[in-house]
């Protein structure tokens, strides 16, 4: 192999490499090809007794597992519990009314929320969203600084470009994530939803906005969520990655089983 034959390929390791360390915090749970949040390791990570610790959320900064004392973990949530909501306006799209809930929290950086979002999330939208059976809720999982910074871009910018933006961010990370913060490149996908530079570098700074995205973020950890992407089929926790044929599977479950209560009743 000749030497730029060599310098090609280590150049697309590091690059592989830099995608997926960039959205799983160092650590891959690599039994079910999922993206994992470090900083939500199990308690004794972070070392046994005393109480636990509430530090200040940096999307920027994913913490190590010193940083973060015990997490309580919400046992058997109820649909109410997975639905609450924090400051921050759910991003949701689909009926109000569907009969099933279908939340994914994504991390902006995740290759398998890229994939997702490429060969499942069309035709699940086609199939059960736009025709009343799903309302579909995207909430924010930001893992590593470059996804906090991406995050930030896409809950600045306007709420009725959220989701196209989503779109893009995911499409295009090759553009932006990198082991350093590309703010320029950030900027660059973001500018396109009609965010000028000056209202961005405002939001980077917008405590309440931060606040905000710590609640969604801690709320799901709550929730038992441990990477990305992690989902609640209304109010069921499925941790790995799912196929079209495994979501399909999951929703029409639901969908029997609300149709069988109503009947019953």
């Amino acid at each position: 192999m000749t030497r730029a034959g060599r310098l090609a390929r280590i150049s697309a390791a590091i690059a592989a490499a830099v995608s997926l360390a960039a959205c799983s915090g160092d650590q891959l749970l690599t039994t079910n090809t999922l993206t994992a949040d470090i900083s939500a390791a199990p308690g004794g990570a972070y070392g046994a007794g005393g109480e636990p610790k509430a530090p200040p959320f940096n999307p920027f900064h994913d913490g190590t597992p010193t940083d973060y004392g015990r997490r309580e973990v919400m046992a058997n949530p109820a649909l109410a519990d997975v639905l609450k909501t924090g400051p921050l306006p759910e991003m949701s799209i689909g009926s109000a009314d569907a009969p099933v809930t279908v939340v994914k929290y994504a991390s902006l950086t995740c290759p398998y929320c890229r994939r997702f979002q490429a060969t499942v999330f069309p035709a699940f939208k086609r199939d059960y969203i736009d025709t009343g059976k799903v309302r579909y809720i995207v909430r924010e999982f930001p893992i590593g600084r470059s996804s906090g910074n991406a995050t930030i871009a896409l809950r600045c910018a306007p709420a009725s470009q959220y989701f196209t933006l989503y779109g893009k961010f995911l499409d295009r990370q090759a553009s932006w994530v990198s082991q350093e913060v590309r703010i320029d490149k950030i900027h660059a996908v973001a500018a396109e939803s009609g965010l000028s530079r000056a209202e961005f570098d405002a939001c980077l700074k917008n405590q309440d906005l931060i606040a905000g995205l710590k609640w969604v973020k801690d709320r799901g950890r709550t929730l038992g969520v441990i990477g990305t992407p992690n989902f609640y089929i209304q109010n069921k926790l499925v941790k790995k990655v799912l196929d079209y044929g495994d979501l399909k599977a999951l929703v029409d479950a639901e969908l029997a089983a609300g149709t069988s209560m109503a009947v019953a009743n």
